[in-house]
Protein backbone atom coordinates (compact mmCIF):
# COMPACT_ATOMS: atom_id res chain seq x y z
CA UNK A 1 0.00 0.00 0.00
CA UNK A 2 1.28 3.51 -0.70
CA UNK A 3 2.21 5.61 2.32
CA UNK A 4 1.13 9.14 3.01
CA UNK A 5 2.23 12.04 5.13
CA UNK A 6 0.09 14.17 7.40
CA UNK A 7 1.32 17.36 9.02
CA UNK A 8 -0.34 18.59 12.19
CA UNK A 9 -2.31 21.81 12.02
CA UNK A 10 -2.23 22.54 15.74
CA UNK A 11 -1.72 21.27 19.27
CA UNK A 12 -3.97 20.40 22.20
CA UNK A 13 -3.44 22.08 25.58
CA UNK A 14 -5.31 20.89 28.66
CA UNK A 15 -4.70 19.52 32.15
CA UNK A 16 -4.65 15.84 31.13
CA UNK A 17 -1.20 14.28 30.73
CA UNK A 18 -1.67 10.63 31.70
CA UNK A 19 -2.36 8.55 28.57
CA UNK A 20 -3.40 5.64 30.80
CA UNK A 21 -6.25 7.67 32.39
CA UNK A 22 -8.86 6.91 29.78
CA UNK A 23 -12.22 7.91 31.31
CA UNK A 24 -14.02 11.01 32.58
CA UNK A 25 -13.43 13.31 29.61
CA UNK A 26 -16.82 15.06 29.76
CA UNK A 27 -15.68 18.20 31.59
CA UNK A 28 -12.16 18.36 30.14
CA UNK A 29 -11.61 21.79 28.60
CA UNK A 30 -8.99 21.87 25.86
CA UNK A 31 -7.60 24.70 23.82
CA UNK A 32 -6.37 23.86 20.36
CA UNK A 33 -3.90 26.38 19.01
CA UNK A 34 -3.79 26.31 15.23
CA UNK A 35 -0.40 26.84 13.62
CA UNK A 36 0.31 30.41 12.54
CA UNK A 37 0.85 29.30 8.93
CA UNK A 38 -2.97 29.26 8.59
CA UNK A 39 -3.39 32.92 9.61
CA UNK A 40 -5.44 34.62 12.30
CA UNK A 41 -8.77 34.10 10.48
CA UNK A 42 -8.43 30.34 9.95
CA UNK A 43 -11.25 29.55 12.43
CA UNK A 44 -13.53 32.39 11.33
CA UNK A 45 -17.13 31.15 11.05
CA UNK A 46 -16.60 28.18 13.38
CA UNK A 47 -18.14 30.18 16.25
CA UNK A 48 -21.53 29.71 14.57
CA UNK A 49 -21.40 25.96 15.25
CA UNK A 50 -22.11 24.24 18.56
CA UNK A 51 -19.79 21.28 17.97
CA UNK A 52 -16.73 20.29 15.99
CA UNK A 53 -15.06 17.02 15.12
CA UNK A 54 -11.40 17.02 16.08
CA UNK A 55 -9.04 14.61 14.31
CA UNK A 56 -5.78 13.99 16.12
CA UNK A 57 -2.85 11.59 16.38
CA UNK A 58 -2.27 9.31 19.35
CA UNK A 59 1.41 10.23 19.16
CA UNK A 60 2.26 9.24 22.72
CA UNK A 61 1.68 5.55 21.99
CA UNK A 62 4.31 3.50 20.16
CA UNK A 63 3.57 2.38 16.63
CA UNK A 64 2.87 -1.30 16.19
CA UNK A 65 3.47 -3.35 13.09
CA UNK A 66 0.52 -4.62 11.08
CA UNK A 67 1.08 -8.09 12.53
CA UNK A 68 0.05 -6.78 15.96
CA UNK A 69 -3.39 -5.98 14.56
CA UNK A 70 -4.11 -9.31 12.88
CA UNK A 71 -5.79 -11.14 15.76
CA UNK A 72 -8.70 -9.92 17.89
CA UNK A 73 -7.81 -9.18 21.50
CA UNK A 74 -9.86 -8.32 24.59
CA UNK A 75 -11.01 -4.71 24.43
CA UNK A 76 -8.66 -2.40 26.40
CA UNK A 77 -6.68 -5.52 27.27
CA UNK A 78 -9.32 -6.49 29.82
CA UNK A 79 -9.99 -10.25 30.06
CA UNK A 80 -13.60 -9.54 31.17
CA UNK A 81 -14.36 -7.96 27.78
CA UNK A 82 -14.79 -9.79 24.48
CA UNK A 83 -12.03 -9.95 21.89
CA UNK A 84 -12.47 -7.50 19.02
CA UNK A 85 -10.57 -6.76 15.82
CA UNK A 86 -8.57 -3.55 15.54
CA UNK A 87 -11.32 -1.79 13.57
CA UNK A 88 -14.06 -2.67 16.09
CA UNK A 89 -12.61 -0.38 18.76
CA UNK A 90 -11.73 3.28 19.15
CA UNK A 91 -8.57 2.98 21.23
CA UNK A 92 -5.19 4.59 20.54
CA UNK A 93 -3.37 1.45 19.43
CA UNK A 94 -4.45 1.66 15.81
CA UNK A 95 -2.61 1.15 12.53
CA UNK A 96 -2.39 4.91 11.87
CA UNK A 97 -3.03 6.08 15.45
CA UNK A 98 -5.72 8.56 14.32
CA UNK A 99 -8.39 9.62 16.81
CA UNK A 100 -11.60 11.56 16.24
CA UNK A 101 -13.93 13.11 18.80
CA UNK A 102 -17.02 15.28 18.63
CA UNK A 103 -16.64 18.18 21.05
CA UNK A 104 -18.74 21.12 22.20
CA UNK A 105 -17.27 24.42 21.08
CA UNK A 106 -16.83 26.79 24.00
CA UNK A 107 -15.03 29.65 22.25
CA UNK A 108 -13.19 30.70 19.13
CA UNK A 109 -10.57 33.45 19.38
CA UNK A 110 -8.15 34.01 16.52
CA UNK A 111 -6.20 30.76 16.11
CA UNK A 112 -7.46 29.34 19.43
CA UNK A 113 -10.38 26.95 19.61
CA UNK A 114 -11.56 25.93 23.09
CA UNK A 115 -13.64 22.77 23.25
CA UNK A 116 -15.11 20.57 25.98
CA UNK A 117 -14.96 16.78 25.92
CA UNK A 118 -11.90 16.21 23.74
CA UNK A 119 -10.29 12.91 24.78
CA UNK A 120 -6.72 13.84 23.88
CA UNK A 121 -3.92 14.61 26.32
CA UNK A 122 -1.88 17.79 26.47
CA UNK A 123 0.56 18.12 23.59
CA UNK A 124 -1.44 15.94 21.19
CA UNK A 125 -1.07 17.00 17.55
CA UNK A 126 -4.31 17.93 15.80
CA UNK A 127 -4.58 17.01 12.13
CA UNK A 128 -7.97 18.54 11.28
CA UNK A 129 -10.99 20.40 12.66
CA UNK A 130 -14.40 20.03 11.05
CA UNK A 131 -17.65 21.70 12.07
CA UNK A 132 -20.35 19.19 13.01
CA UNK A 133 -23.35 19.60 10.74
CA UNK A 134 -26.76 18.04 11.31
CA UNK A 135 -26.74 16.59 7.83
CA UNK A 136 -23.62 14.55 8.64
CA UNK A 137 -24.86 13.34 12.03
CA UNK A 138 -26.57 10.09 12.84
CA UNK A 139 -29.59 10.16 15.08
CA UNK A 140 -29.10 8.23 18.33
CA UNK A 141 -32.05 6.00 17.44
CA UNK A 142 -30.09 4.71 14.45
CA UNK A 143 -27.07 3.61 16.47
CA UNK A 144 -26.66 0.00 17.57
CA UNK A 145 -23.88 -1.40 19.76
CA UNK A 146 -23.27 -4.35 22.08
CA UNK A 147 -24.43 -3.95 25.69
CA UNK A 148 -20.86 -4.36 27.02
CA UNK A 149 -19.86 -1.19 25.14
CA UNK A 150 -22.61 0.83 26.84
CA UNK A 151 -21.48 -0.47 30.24
CA UNK A 152 -17.81 0.26 29.52
CA UNK A 153 -18.42 3.76 28.18
CA UNK A 154 -20.83 4.86 30.94
CA UNK A 155 -18.12 7.01 32.58
CA UNK A 156 -16.12 7.96 29.50
CA UNK A 157 -17.56 11.45 29.03
CA UNK A 158 -18.69 11.88 32.63
CA UNK A 159 -16.92 14.81 34.37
Amino acid sequence: MPGFEITSIGTVRNNRTDVQHTDNWGAVRSTITIDERFGEACLQGLEGFSHAEILFVFDQFPERGDEAHREPSPYRGRPDLPPVGVFAGRGPRRPNRIGVTRCAIESVRGRELTVVGLDAVCGTPVIDVKPLMVEFSVSAVDIRQPAWVSDLMADYFRP
